[in-house]
């Protein structure tokens, strides 16, 4: 057993954008990576066959609140750990359930021995202090665990973000502790990311960073992004955080986003990104595409027979028509939303493996912004 390795393969010459290898005991990552989000133990309408096939998943997220409280730890743990659970037998990443927390706004009590909050399934009260919630990651048996943080709504102002950041630092100490004391759990390294807070004020962001640095860990993340901030600012804080943070080590921007602010993220030296969008959109008849955005539901698709996307080697992009997609989505069949919730996926894992082979050439910079503009199209 090793802990987690990133190996940093190429720099591209006119951006920070950068190609490597993230290596755990469920196998290698190849980085920029887009990592299809899991909530509960699986990807919404997405087999996991479908996942490895045609989407070509190298590691999927689960969340750590949900988990705990559908289907509990005990059952997972009765199963041998999620991967078992599953069925999944390359990497896994639990967010530890702080955005979760976060967003149950109403029905949460944040203090500084943890945070009291009400299951939105039946309304039963919990606990997650940051030990609670790295045995649980424990138990879980993710490859990759993240720290317990606070994460502050997108406008707060410097007081309340300053106060939120310091509170998670806290709450990683703690989280490192109680790491560092207990053990790996199914014969395989389990490794934690601290998570860099301070809403959208750079001097916030910057003590974070060193703070997060200073800790050694194998990688570190970005949270706290996409929640409510303008983009330009997203970007910004991105950029800041990428100048601060070890590049010897993989950086994981949370939660981003589209295919242009990946793009556009990677630029600046991101490795690792997650985000609903792919299948939320999907099932909502948003799909992404090698020319631009389809929303499907549109009566313009309602005759065309050529394939839903034929940019990418996914053969479900390929064998199913548009027309047949937006009968599926308007008949309300449940094959439709995997057919969309597949090719979304398959679609930011066509665009992960674009950004590395430019990386790889040095011409990264010159064709992302191309792409950037090409994949806004709405068609």
């Amino acid at each position: 057993m090793a802990s987690l390795q990133f190996q940093l393969l190429q720099k591209d010459k006119n951006s920070r954008a950068r190609a490597g290898e993230v290596t755990t005991d469920h196998g290698t990552i190849l980085t920029p990576i887009f990592m299809p989000v899991g909530t509960v133990g699986t990807v919404k309408a997405v087999t996991q066959q479908q996942l490895v096939n045609e989407v070509k998943a190298q590691i999927i997220l689960g969340n750590t609140y949900h988990l705990y409280l559908r289907p509990g730890i005990e059952v997972i743990e009765k199963c041998g750990g999620l991967h078992q659970f599953i069925n999944w037998k390359k990497p896994i990443l639990t967010d530890s359930g702080g955005y979760q927390v976060f967003s149950l706004a109403g029905t949460r009590k944040i203090k500084e021995d943890g945070v009291t909050f009400q299951s939105h399934i039946d309304g039963s009260k919990h606990v997650f202090t940051p030990e609670k919630v790295m045995d649980i990651q424990r138990i879980i048996g993710a490859d990759i665990i993240m720290a317990f943080d606070e994460c502050p709504p997108g406008g707060s102002d410097h007081k309340y973000a300053q106060k939120s950041m310091e509170l998670t630092h806290r709450w990683l100490e703690r989280c490192i502790n109680q790491f560092n004391a207990t053990e790996n759990k199914y014969g395989y390294t389990q490794n934690l990311f601290p998570i860099v807070q301070g809403g959208v004020h750079q001097d916030l962001r910057k003590v974070s960073c060193e703070f997060i640095s200073s800790k050694n860990a194998t990688g570190n993340a970005i949270g706290g992004l996409s929640v409510g901030e303008p983009q330009e600012k997203m970007y910004e804080i991105c950029s800041l955080c990428c100048d601060h943070l070890p590049e010897n080590k993989p950086r994981y921007l949370m939660g981003v986003g589209t295919p242009w602010n990946i793009l556009e993220c990677i630029g600046m030296g991101i490795d690792m990104f997650d985000c609903v969008m792919p299948t939320r959109n999907g099932r909502n008849a948003m799909l992404f595409t090698t020319k631009g955005v389809i929303n499907i539901d549109n009566k313009k698709w309602e005759m065309d027979c050529s394939p839903i996307d034929d940019g990418i080697a996914c053969e479900v992009s390929n064998y199913y028509s548009k027309a047949y997609l937006r009968h599926l989505m308007k008949a309300k069949e449940i094959l439709g939303l995997t057919i969309a919730s597949v090719h979304n996926l398959a679609f930011y894992g066509w665009l992960m493996n674009e950004a590395r082979k430019k990386i790889i050439e040095g011409n990264f910079e010159s064709w992302k912004k191309e792409m950037v503009v090409q994949l806004q199209q709405r068609l």
